[in-house]
């Protein structure tokens, strides 16, 4: 009878056992994506919202000329057709009239590409004019185990192609360790050299330790986003759209917060919507720097994913019936009007015919979002090297130096942009350091026609891709083929000629060869492959007979 006790409760704390480890499985499993945020706000906490003071320039401006003032603007994630100049948000109902200004009142390049298909890679090539493969900075710098998060986020959602994940935990650097490299010369340390204080303001993506960040990198000062939300979540005064179908956006709500950093600060909140914010800091500091000559690098977060937007300009936009278009188009309509008060801010101060402004996208929009159109005409998304993820909307504007409403059609990228504003603001290169970009000037100004570049080149790990004398090729190994289009023909990128033109392709994939025979070998490894479809956003059904790439990062 003891025995028989014993045995039911052994059974039944057996049984409790069982339950409870069920459980906290199941605990576990539905709240392991939130885990890496938490470890990070132990690790490094958001502390309150603080005053930044920009350090102020002279009382007075010297006398006689000085060199002109520079700006580089750079948007996230921007679609080709986001701005009206090309279409627009919602059939053109959603106006961008100031980043349209800057090309009517400057000029456009009508031919120009980010030097990538995703941000850092681009962003370190508009640092230093060289391919970001000629630097090592190939792959996007990603949080080692958020791969694996992805993952684990993306079971049980069948039907669709699966990420790639080739994380080797001991292979990888710290992600605040995965930087530009410190004898790389940036254009913040060319034009510090020529007299210029240099400024930065919003997304850096170039590492933050050993030497990268921006401080190190030549930026007299800093004030760099730190998080991946805009606004903390579920605020009152936001509205917000989230895309369940998208593991990468699942993961952006579950580990994001909204923070920057003042001069390698701790952590901080920003006070108020993260593109107000920078806006009106940016603003800030031309006041303060008036009276001297500055470089303002503004890197704005808009419109990266997550979608959230002001509930104002959310509701400006009742027009818009599709709930996550209306809160991306709210987003852009923030980026905008900040642009505006940037130009204003240099009207208000007189500075406004001394300064040049330079305006591009790190690279075109992303199709996680789940938005069709944002790249139109254009084929391809962020994380290809179709149109749609790198031809970008490119406009310099220079006050009595490029006539208004002008156009230079020449090809060019990313890697022209420090060579040309270096030769605007009177630096030098590093004598040590070759470009691969070249001084746009004489182009920009009219002085001289022709073509910048007969020949440019992209790479991210298998995915290649040249542009040589009006022929496109994409080579790729996931999946193993090639796409040979004759872009003057066929700029959209919708009549695959490889098969007819096997001469051409041979002569392209030579010169694929000869270039990557030339570049540095990554700084890290890539760690993930994700599948993106070419002709449709994530969130609509995939079919064999869609063409995808899958995009190494």
């Amino acid at each position: 009878m003891l025995k028989s006790a014993w045995g039911r409760i052994l059974l039944m704390v057996a049984g409790a056992l069982v339950v409870l480890a069920l459980a906290g499985w199941w605990a576990f499993d539905r709240y392991f994506i939130y885990l890496p945020g938490m470890v990070q706000d132990i690790r490094n906490p958001i502390g309150p919202v603080q005053d930044v003071s920009w350090q102020p320039g002279p009382d007075e401006a010297p006398d006689g000329e000085r060199p002109p003032n520079i700006i580089l603007i750079v948007a996230d994630d921007l679609g080709w057709n986001d701005l009206t100049l090309h279409g627009g948000v919602a059939g053109g109902s959603v106006p961008t009239p100031n980043m349209d200004r800057i090309a009517r009142e400057g000029v456009q390049l009508t031919n120009a590409y980010a030097a990538s298909g995703t941000c850092a890679p681009s962003r370190a090539a508009l640092m230093t004019g060289r391919y970001p493969t000629r630097t090592g900075f190939e792959f996007t710098p990603t949080p080692p185990g958020m791969t694996q998060v992805i993952g684990h986020v993306e079971r049980g959602q069948s039907g669709r192609r699966p990420f790639i994940v080739n994380e080797v935990a001991q292979e990888m650097p710290e992600f605040a360790d995965m930087g530009l490299p410190t004898e790389e010369t940036t254009l913040a340390e060319m034009l510090s050299g020529a007299g210029y204080h240099t400024i930065h303001v919003g997304k850096w993506h170039l590492g933050n330790t050993n030497g990268s960040d921006p401080l190190s990198q030549g930026f007299d000062e800093s004030l760099e986003l730190a998080g991946l939300l805009y606004a903390p979540a579920g605020s009152a005064d936001i509205v917000e759209a989230r895309q369940d179908f998208d593991p990468i956006d699942q993961v952006y709500w579950a580990i994001g917060r909204a923070a920057v950093t003042h001069n390698n600060s701790a952590r901080f909140e920003p006070d108020g919507y993260i593109t107000e914010y920078f806006t009106r800091e940016a603003v800030e500091a031309i006041e303060a720097n008036r009276n001297r000559p500055f470089f303002l690098y503004l890197a704005d977060w808009a419109p990266h994913s997550p979608l959230q937007a002001t509930r104002e300009d959310y509701e400006a936009l009742a027009h818009i019936e599709d709930h996550p278009l209306r809160v991306y188009a709210a987003m852009i309509r923030a980026l905008d009007r900040g642009i505006g008060e940037v130009m204003d801010a240099l009207e208000a101060n007189g500075l406004d015919d001394n300064t040049i402004i330079v305006f591009t996208s790190d690279n075109g929009g992303a199709h996680y979002i789940g938005l069709p159109g944002i790249n139109a005409p254009y084929r391809g998304w962020k994380a290809t090297f179709f149109g749609g993820g790198i031809r970008v909307p490119t406009f310099v504007r220079w006050p009595g130096v490029i006539a208004p409403g002008s156009q230079m059609s020449g090809l060019s990228q990313h890697i022209d942009i420090v060579p040309t504003l270096a030769a605007m603001g009177g630096a030098e290169p590093a004598a040590d350091q070759a470009l691969d970009g070249r001084d746009l000037t004489p182009f920009l100004t009219g002085s001289q026609e022709g073509e910048p570049h007969e020949t440019l080149f992209w790479r991210s790990g298998h995915y290649e891709t040249v542009i040589h004398q009006g022929w496109k090729l994409h080579r790729t190994a996931r999946p193993d083929r090639i796409w040979l289009f004759n872009l003057d023909d066929d700029p959209e990128e919708r009549t695959d000629l490889s098969a007819s033109e096997p001469e051409r392709v041979a002569e392209l994939t030579a010169l694929l060869d000869a270039h990557s025979a030339t570049l540095a070998e990554p700084l890290w490894p890539s760690i993930a492959e994700m599948p993106v479809g070419i002709d449709q956003p994530l969130g609509q059904p995939e079919s064999e007979e869609d063409e995808y790439v899958y995009w190494p990062n």
